[in-house]
């Protein structure tokens, strides 16, 4: 199961990324589409609803990002944040439905819960 956890991440991180980069294309065009019109009114509405657009990827590429690359290196909580990020992408049809799927599957196998385990820190018992 090691091997689908480094593609589990793999995926994560290009889909962040990919995600990332469609923030900053929208920001640019969207903003800049704005500010090239020239009208005051276009200025502010593009204003807005660029950055709006590109927080919202943003918001969900940053964690993929980190996510992705904790999971490569096998953080037991990245593996939490990873399958809920597994969950939302669900609905997004057909790719994130694909990738949420693999998702879930690898990272709730017994063997992969095995293996974040063993590479997790001991904690210390609590009396």
């Amino acid at each position: 199961m090691k091997e689908h956890v480094t593609i589990v991440g793999c995926l994560h991180i290009a889909f962040g990324l990919m995600g990332a980069l469609g923030g900053t294309i929208v920001l640019v065009l969207i903003t800049g589409g704005g500010l090239m019109s020239g009208d005051p009114d276009a200025i502010m509405i593009t204003g807005i609803v660029g950055p709006a657009i590109a927080s919202v990827l943003f918001a969900f590429s940053i964690p993929a990002i980190i996510g992705g690359i904790a999971l490569l290196k096998h953080a037991a909580w990245a593996r939490y944040l990873v399958l809920v990020l597994g969950c939302i992408n669900l609905p997004a049809v057909p790719f994130g439905t694909i990738l949420g799927i693999y998702t879930i599957w690898v990272l709730s196998r017994p063997e992969t819960v095995a293996l974040f385990a063993r590479t997790s820190p001991t904690r210390p018992a609590t009396s």
